[in-house]
């Protein structure tokens, strides 16, 4: 076993752990994955998971918070001259919640351990959120400057459209028929391309 090294990049091997992690929720999902099978994964001691994560939940919460940015960051698309903010913004999160809908830890956690979404839905903002809500602002802000996003506070503005990109992530596959293609998945990135159009047009 070894401890978890940091590198000259002020990085850290703690991705190996979130990578065990991973793994072990999407072989059992979380209430049967333990920190023994985290370590045995992660190639680590059990004292040095403790000194960092006291217990799976913790854990967790750090993979979620890791693989939600990198879905968000990933989903935006790359800034085109003469494009409108408005645009990419729209753009952006309309994929964002297709790749959710397709992440398959996102996936293994609504089906089988859905109540830890339950605290970011009900309680408190996580940590990917306070992410997502910054990157928003700043695009928000960005949109302000070229006159493709109407005015506003722009703090509200980022959260009330966290709202309903959120509703639509968490919610999507509740009320998607992929029988009748009016009612698909598709059809409703659709509306919320429209829905987010709407809300964001000067």
């Amino acid at each position: 076993m070894t401890p978890i090294r940091h590198n000259a990049s002020g990085g850290s091997d703690n991705d190996a752990v979130l990578d065990a992690v991973r793994d072990c929720v999407l072989a059992v999902g979380v209430r049967r994955t333990t920190l023994t099978d985290v370590a045995r994964r992660a190639g680590v001691s059990r004292m040095t998971l403790y000194r960092r994560w006291p217990d799976v939940r913790t854990l967790v919460g750090d993979l979620m918070t890791r693989e939600w940015i990198g879905v968000a960051a990933g989903a935006m698309p790359e800034r085109r001259p003469g494009v409108p903010t408005r645009e990419v913004i729209t753009e952006g999160l309309v994929a964002a919640v297709r790749a959710f809908g397709a992440h398959p830890l996102f996936r293994k956690i609504l089906d089988v351990d859905p109540e830890l979404l339950l605290p970011y839905v009900l309680d408190r903002r996580g940590a990917s959120q306070e992410a997502l809500l910054d990157m928003l602002d700043a695009a928000l802000r960005e949109g302000h400057a070229d006159g493709s996003v109407r005015a506003g506070h722009p703090a509200r503005q980022a959260r009330s459209v966290l709202l309903i990109v959120q509703s639509f992530t968490l919610s999507l596959r509740t009320m998607a028929d992929e029988d009748d293609p009016e009612l698909a998945a598709e059809a409703f990135l659709g509306e919320l391309h429209d829905i987010l159009e709407r809300t964001l047009t000067p």
